[in-house]
């Protein structure tokens, strides 16, 4: 198998774009296809070919990647795509999926002879655009060959979890993950929310703290954004971030925990796009702290 693949990727947002420009950069040939054209029409400018269809994208590929909002999702385009499917295709989802979404995916993946490799990535757009993502997968050993120089164009390093994509390990590591990331963008969203409505500068709290092991950068980088508002372009949408909280949620019910923070933390992101911040940062949350149009100066 040579290094150099086809690779098509379905769904290019914010994260979808930057793999499959990076998958160009390293020298692969990439068929792009997104639901809103426009998105993917500028991975023209870095070699990709533009497809029309789902369909028309996967023909011939080598490697499949998806990176769409939901499992539902994924699994709709897939289906598009199934016509020009060919068996042993390696297909990477890299979709945030949940439990029974990646369920789905792989017992469709079985029933067209794919080659499923669970992948989901953490990373947002910066590292994203670097080609620095941190890829979680779980596939057979046989093909791995193939699927390598896919994380290697867009990770930084990749860890292994499972033989068996179907298994999900690798979005049961990514909804660990992810629960510690919508936890900590909460917790910074309501304690500068807090400091507004106290009369706290926030440079005080940052200076008691510092140096200390309740300082962490993660808050520093989520505060800037709404302290200097810098909310757009989005590193991770605050509709996503509420999707990936109900996920969490969900997995945690099935097998009998109760994640009241990460509950919590999924209405606020609910509040938030309600308040028209839907597209904006997740720690735009942060408004969800506040009645809709009293939060929107902000704590400077």
């Amino acid at each position: 198998m040579t290094d150099k693949l086809t690779v098509s990727v379905l769904g290019t947002g914010i994260m979808g774009a930057a793999m499959a420009r990076n998958l160009a950069r390293a020298g692969h040939s990439v068929r792009a296809w997104n639901r809103s054209r426009d998105k993917a029409e500028p991975l023209a400018a870095d070699g990709a070919h533009i497809a029309g269809t789902p369909a028309e994208a996967v023909e011939g590929a080598d490697v499949v990647l998806t990176m769409l909002y939901d499992g539902p999702a994924a699994l709709d385009v897939m289906r598009q795509a199934s016509p020009a499917l060919r068996a042993g295709t390696s297909w990477i989802q890299s979709t945030t999926a949940g439990l029974d979404g990646v369920g789905q995916l792989a017992e469709f993946a079985r029933k067209k002879g794919l080659a499923f490799y669970d992948a989901p990535v953490l990373g947002t757009r910066q590292p994203a655009e670097a080609g620095q993502l941190l890829v979680l997968a779980a596939g057979p050993v046989d093909g791995r060959d193939t699927v390598t120089p896919v994380f290697d164009a867009v990770g930084a390093r990749t860890v292994w979890t499972g033989e068996d994509g179907a298994a999900g390990s690798a979005t049961r590591l990514k909804l660990v993950a992810n629960n510690w990331v919508i936890a900590a963008t909460s917790a910074t969203g309501e304690t500068l929310a807090l400091a507004k409505a106290l009369g706290v500068e926030p440079r005080s709290f940052f200076d008691a703290i510092a140096g200390g092991p309740l300082d962490m950068g993660y808050l520093h980088a989520k505060s800037a954004l709404i302290l200097e508002d810098r909310l757009s372009p989005a590193a991770f949408a605050v509709s996503t971030a509420g999707k990936d909280a109900r996920l969490i949620v969900e997995a945690g019910e099935q097998h009998g925990v109760r994640l009241d923070v990460a509950a919590a933390s999924a209405e606020r992101f609910e509040r938030a796009a309600a308040q028209g911040h839907a597209d904006e940062d997740m720690a735009a949350a942060y408004f969800a702290s506040f009645d809709e149009g009293s939060g929107e100066s902000t704590t400077r």
